[in-house]
């Protein structure tokens, strides 16, 4: 199995700001009143120059794209509020929007739902926010609301889950879905040493990241390395912790032989490791898939869980601020190719889907697991 046992660090940043593109003055003669006929030709032959105000310069140049405006406003509306996961987000989204001197803010429905999600976007387009920074329930449910948000002037970054790309600039993506998606079954084949049944305790049905893992883990289970693993089922706790935990319950239940229990989500992994540690199942059934140090270090200690996996959350949180600046302030427009600076998080490059990769994910067991704080 490979693994990753230390985070990565953080890039130096490289140059602060991007060269400024000068836009060059607009062709056409200037009329001057006290020109006349007959000193016309004098004036073609030693024509003035142009007087240049400073102010409408230094529009120009906030035109052309440079420096972030300071009390940019940047939203955040996480697929649910008081979800640890993205709470962590946020944070690291706050703390960039602080270093560019922006106004922050998160809102957000209890419920993970795309209905919900709606309705907020739209009260955000009406207070006219310059960036909403959203990971979306439903890849499709939300994007009228989106464009309606753009069309009034929004900039739109996806992170965690996205939308269907039509309906938003760039995409903060935490790492590449078949590195997710491998890293989960290579911690349940070496859980289950091999062979045997396995299931995931997913998040929403419709959730555009879940599924994406889910399938692509389907694939994998065909390779050579995966072929003993038998996927029996997959369930959905809605990211609801209590919901989470009755689903694992059932899955018990109905699959007595059950090796591993994957969730591909922080609310599932952290419900499905309470339901085992209390349960007659501990020690023979193993749980894992994504979650964070600081929820899951009591059950690696325990022994519940001997490994799970995860990026830097607040990292993807602080990247998708950036990006949602440089995008308002001009530096770039989402396009394949661009280029722009994340603060401490150094130069990132936009590819040809209008993604941003974040970075591989770490693999935290009972010997890393403590050096994090997040």
């Amino acid at each position: 199995m490979r693994r990753n046992n230390h985070a990565l660090p953080r890039r130096i940043a490289v140059a602060a700001s991007a060269v400024l593109v000068l836009v060059a003055s607009a062709c056409g003669g200037t009329t001057r009143d006290d020109t006349t006929e007959e000193d016309g030709a004098a004036a073609e032959e030693e024509p003035a120059e142009e007087e240049t105000d400073e102010s409408e310069s230094g529009e120009d140049e906030a035109a052309a794209g440079g420096e972030i405006p300071e009390g940019l406003t940047v939203t955040f509306l996480p697929k649910q509020v008081n979800n640890p996961y993205f709470d962590i987000a946020a944070a690291g989204g706050e703390s960039a929007v602080g270093e560019f001197a922006g106004e922050f803010d998160q809102v957000g429905p209890s419920d993970a739902t795309a209905s919900s999600q709606v309705s907020y976007i739209n009260t955000l387009t009406q207070q006219g926010i310059d960036a909403i920074v959203t990971s979306a329930n439903d890849p499709n449910a939300i994007c009228p609301a989106l464009e309606e948000a753009r069309d009034a002037g929004a900039n739109i970054v996806t992170y965690d889950s996205d939308t269907d790309p039509g309906c938003r600039d760039v995409f903060i993506n935490q790492a590449s879905p078949d590195g997710i998606a491998r890293v989960q079954l290579e911690m349940a084949a070496e859980l289950a040493d091999g062979e045997g049944e396995i299931a995931i305790l997913s998040a929403t049905a419709n959730a555009t990241n879940q599924n994406a893992w889910i399938a692509l883990m389907e694939e994998m289970l065909a390779e050579p390395e995966f072929e003993g693993l038998e996927l029996v089922a997959t369930v959905y706790g809605d990211d609801d912790d209590q919901k989470s935990f009755q689903e694992a319950q059932g899955l018990m239940q109905s699959y007595p032989d059950l090796e591993v229990i994957i969730a591909p989500t922080t609310v599932g992994i952290a419900a499905a490791a309470r339901y085992i540690d209390g349960s007659e199942y501990k020690g023979d059934v193993g749980v894992t898939g994504l979650g964070t140090p600081n929820q899951m270090r009591e059950f690696v200690h325990n022994g519940t869980v001997e490994q799970f996996a995860l990026w830097n959350p607040e990292d993807l949180g602080y990247l998708a601020a950036w990006a949602a600046a440089a995008l308002a302030a001009g530096q770039m427009t989402g396009a394949s190719g661009d280029t722009f600076t994340a603060g401490e998080l150094g130069e990132y490059e936009v590819d040809e889907d209008g993604v941003v990769l974040l970075g591989p994910p770490t693999v935290f067991d009972s010997s890393n697991v403590d050096d994090f704080d997040f």
